[in-house]
Parts: C-alpha cells; sequence; structure tokens
C-alpha cells in the first residue's frame, strides 16, 4: 500500500495505491493541507509545486519526488532540472511508462505544461503557460472594469456581443490556439507520434482539439512509479 499526493497551487490530489489499482481520493485544497491528513501506518509519495508545503507537512519518511530520484525512469540531464516542477517529472515518468515514444502530453490545470519524452527517454522539456482560469483572473486583477467569469465546458462559436461573452471568446478560443500552436510545434520536432492531455481541464482541451484525455490519476503514476524504481 501507498499513499500518493499530487500537490499543485489551487488543489491537492490523493490517492491510494494498492499495489495493483490506483484509487482517487477526494481533493483538498491545497492551502487547507496539514500533516493530519496523511497516514501514519503507510508509506507517503509525493509532488509538489509548492515549496511551502514541504516545510508545512515536514516529515523525514516522505518520498518528494525529484529529477534525481526518477533518472532510472527518464534521463533529465539534457536540461536545466534545478527548478523543474516535480508534477512535470511525473508526467514525463508516466509518459515514459505508459505510451509509445517519442511522446507528449499536454497538462491542463492552473497553469498549462507540455512534457516531451524522446524514443530513448530522455526529457526534451516543453512549455508552460497559463491555464484558462489564470487567464480570467489576470484579467480581472489586471484591469477595473472586467469581470471574472466562470469557467464553461463549451468552446464559443461566435466573437463575443457582450463583454462576458468576449472574454470567453478571447481566452478561451485563444487558450485552444495556443495550446495547438505548442503541440504542433513540439511534436515537429521531436516527431512525437503520442500526444494526450491530463489534468482537470483536460475534457475542454480534448474536445476541442481532438487529443484524447489519459487516466485521471496519471500524475499519481508517475510518483508512485519513480517510487517504486528508487525502492527497487
Amino acid at each position: 500500500m501507498l499513499f500518493l499526493l499530487n500537490i499543485g497551487n489551487t488543489h491537492t490530489q490523493p490517492g491510494l495505491w494498492n499495489g495493483k489499482t490506483l484509487e482517487l481520493l477526494p481533493r483538498i485544497p491545497t492551502a487547507e493541507l496539514r500533516p493530519d491528513q496523511l497516514p501514519d501506518d503507510l508509506p507517503v509519495a509525493a509532488a509538489t509545486v509548492v515549496p511551502e508545503v514541504r516545510r508545512v507537512l515536514d516529515r523525514e519518511e516522505i518520498f518528494w519526488l525529484t529529477p534525481q530520484n526518477a533518472a532510472r525512469c527518464v534521463d533529465f540531464s539534457y536540461v536545466d532540472s534545478s527548478t523543474l516542477g516535480a508534477d512535470r517529472v511525473a508526467n514525463a515518468v508516466a509518459l515514459a511508462e505508459f505510451y509509445p515514444l517519442p511522446a507528449l502530453v499536454v497538462d491542463c490545470g492552473t497553469a498549462i505544461t507540455i512534457e516531451i519524452v524522446d524514443q530513448e527517454r530522455i526529457f526534451r522539456g516543453g512549455a508552460i503557460a497559463p491555464g484558462r482560469q489564470l487567464m480570467r483572473r489576470a484579467l480581472f486583477t489586471g484591469t477595473a472594469q472586467l469581470p471574472e467569469i466562470p469557467l464553461s465546458s463549451e468552446l464559443p462559436q461566435h466573437p463575443g456581443s457582450n463583454t462576458r461573452e468576449t472574454i470567453r471568446f478571447g481566452i478561451d478560443r485563444g487558450a485552444v490556439g495556443l495550446v495547438r500552436e505548442l503541440v504542433e510545434c513540439s511534436a515537429g520536432k521531436y516527431g512525437c507520434i503520442t500526444r494526450v492531455v491530463t489534468g482537470g481541464d483536460a475534457p475542454f482541451f480534448s474536445a476541442a482539439l481532438g487529443l484524447p484525455v489519459t487516466v485521471p490519476e496519471f500524475t499519481l503514476h508517475g510518483i508512485r512509479i519513480a517510487w517504486s524504481r528508487c525502492r527497487d
């Protein structure tokens, strides 16, 4: 048994691995994550993009995923890994484990990231851009009159006729165009034969771009695999 944590900027996704299957547990707002929410009788493996969380949890026995302890799964030596997010490390590990290479995964959450692994299991970098919710928040906080509008699962088909519709058209259509350009450029560079999407906003981008959605526990599997290889 293994308790897993994918700790994002906004939410934390816990999971429980029983040796054969991985069960997703209810998400926790990252700002509310506490040490007493972790089991005392199970090993814990985690990936976080929030440095403060490591200080809050502060348990020596937690396996914190890094490019160094994931090196048995994917070669990260061809990039500057000093600031590489642990979620991106986990995605690269899962990508190399489950899909034909070369491949890329688009992770759609607070940020939109792309991770690329070539046919030699070498991590080749990728891209980082703001996600749809972050774009909305930036317009709201950076202007005097523009509202913060909720996410929609529908891709707008026409330019907006009022402010809210105009924001939706600009951000959602723009985000799809951004991801399409990043995927096509990345695939052209490395000849990626596999392209998948993951993350909380994956259904929107999957429908808009025709890319398959991988399993929701994709990133957690990457953490699990790296933990297992380190034990071996």
